[in-house]
């Protein structure tokens, strides 16, 4: 009797011995998945994923200590955009993160009205139809708007004082962007405050964008101001090279323009704004909900000018204009 109460006795220790870690495993929390949606690829974007990191550790997550992201890039493909998102909430992840693309946040919205989504944008998310008001967004989307828009009137301002004896200004926009109306009447109504004439080209491909360079050629437009919109923003090399190749001074909406080699950009830092988007994604996280999020809007600009391709197109800075700068480009 003591020799089969000693083996009951040490096969129960066994069996709990086996049986406490899985008990133990079964109890701990399970790793919340964001979903990260990004129309560009990962090498193009690593600094802006950074700052998105450096958001969501604001709020005390870390990737790969309390917190998965999925990653979705659609490659400049934006035709991927839609089954990128489905894949995302048919794996139920905790958040859609989708920064840096108007196309990501539409198709996000279309896809699920359960799970939280996270933008980033630069068009007015109101007029997308992606919120019902910046204050109180409604739903289960909100984010960060760049405000690009609204900031044409700055652009047109900076290139009359690039070149203040111009007198036509061509304005670059995408037909199929539902803010270009409203972006032309901001364009019409701070030119008529400054003086110039302006004349608008229309493009929604590629070749179309030559097409509209010869033809604002032809016209002898003196300056270009470039639309914020996806389809130039993927296109930028194209634009970059058409303007030097024609000597057409040009202003552009975002930082990577100037860099990229483009003469002049004005716009929202976008590190900050997708560092924004990250720290909302951690609140979401944590339990807040995306319609008592106001949508963000920027409170810093950045003014870029690339020296040396003025140089190359011949033209001379003025020392007012290049003492603005935040950054020049030598």
């Amino acid at each position: 009797m003591r020799r089969r109460a000693f083996i009951s006795l040490v096969g129960g220790a066994a069996a709990s011995a086996v049986s406490w870690p899985l008990a133990a495993r079964a109890q701990q929390p399970t790793i919340p998945i964001v979903g990260y949606v990004h129309s560009d690829s990962p090498q193009t974007v690593a600094g802006l994923l950074a700052a998105f990191r450096e958001g969501l550790s604001e709020t005390g997550y870390i990737e790969g200590q309390n917190v998965a992201i999925e990653y979705r890039w659609a490659e400049n493909d934006l035709s991927r955009i839609p089954e990128l998102v489905a894949d995302l909430v048919r794996r139920r992840v905790a958040v859609i993160a989708t920064p840096g693309s108007s196309a990501t946040a539409l198709a996000a919205k279309a896809a699920t009205t359960t799970i939280p989504i996270v933008f980033s944008i630069g068009l007015d998310p109101v007029q997308l139809g992606l919120v019902a008001s910046l204050n109180r967004p409604g739903g289960n989307i909100t984010g960060v708007n760049s405000m690009s828009n609204e900031l044409v009137a700055k652009r047109l301002g900076l290139l009359h004082e690039l070149s203040p004896t111009a007198t036509r200004f061509a304005v670059l926009v995408n037909p199929r962007n539902p803010t270009t109306e409203s972006l032309k009447k901001d364009v019409e109504a701070a030119a008529a405050t400054i003086g110039p004439q302006v004349e608008f080209f229309t493009a929604s491909t590629g070749a179309e964008i030559d097409t509209a360079f010869a033809s604002l050629v032809q016209k002898r437009a003196d300056a270009l101001l470039v639309h914020p919109d996806n389809l130039f923003i993927n296109r930028r090399v194209q634009l970059i090279m058409l303007a030097a190749r024609h000597a057409v001074p040009a202003i552009y909406p975002l930082r990577p323009d100037a860099e990229a080699g483009g003469l002049m950009s004005y716009g929202t830092k976008l590190a900050d704004a997708h560092r924004q988007a990250g720290v909302y994604t951690g609140r979401i996280l944590k339990g807040a909900k995306p319609a008592d999020l106001p949508v963000v809007q920027p409170t810093k600009f950045e003014f870029v000018i690339n020296l040396q391709t003025a140089k190359t197109i011949g033209l001379t800075v003025p020392p007012t204009l290049l003492a603005r700068a935040d950054e020049v480009i030598e």
